[in-house]
């Protein structure tokens, strides 16, 4: 019996700036045969019938009406990211073509950024930092510690799975949340 052909896969390039990461290529290998953007272009007659699906990684490969009608057999497009914003979903839809996004993907990596961004800045980390290792420095400024982190008020607009994962983040620095949504026009304290 022949082994089945698997699915084509349309990604920019493997590595770079853009490109999906080398460590992934080996997973996606196991399901997909993948064609770059380079070697599609450069056979595009004969790639194009093979190519069931394509992964958007940094925004590319730009989807638009010529890219869509030249995949026939396109079923869906991965986007690795959290938005579809860079996606015109409705020109995807009349295509019959589905689209696929990782929403929470990096909802926690976020929140962790933020958080440790908004506890940086407080404190002066930075500057302290620099004072810290300085050859120059022979004694530490009394108030260089910065602002007071743990009872202040925090607001957050946009009350989403990632402002809700900071509030979580924050209230354990007993923090008074304030949050603004859209759908909302007052503010909110969080309660748990």
């Amino acid at each position: 019996m022949a082994k089945q052909e698997q699915p084509g896969l349309l990604i920019v390039e493997i590595g770079g700036v853009r490109g999906v990461l080398e460590g992934h290529v080996e997973l996606l290998k196991k399901h997909f045969h993948l064609i770059t953007m380079k070697e599609f272009l450069k056979k595009k007659e004969r790639l194009s019938e093979k190519i069931k699906s394509v992964l958007i990684y940094e925004c590319r490969p730009v989807i638009d009406r010529e890219l869509l009608q030249s995949l026939p057999h396109l079923k869906v497009i991965a986007n690795s990211g959290v938005g579809v914003d860079h996606l015109d979903l409705k020109l995807i839809s009349s295509f019959g073509v589905k689209v696929t996004n990782t929403p929470h993907a990096v909802s926690d990596s976020t929140a962790d950024i933020g958080m440790a961004l908004m506890l940086a800045s407080a404190r002066r980390l930075v500057e302290g930092c620099q004072i810290a290792v300085s050859p120059q420095t022979e004694h530490f400024a009394a108030d260089w510690l910065g602002d007071e982190v743990t009872g202040a008020t925090l607001g957050i607009i946009g009350m989403g799975s990632i402002g809700y994962k900071v509030a979580k983040r924050a209230k354990a620095f007993e923090m008074k949340i304030l949050y603004h949504n859209r759908n909302q026009s007052f503010e909110h304290t969080l309660t748990w």
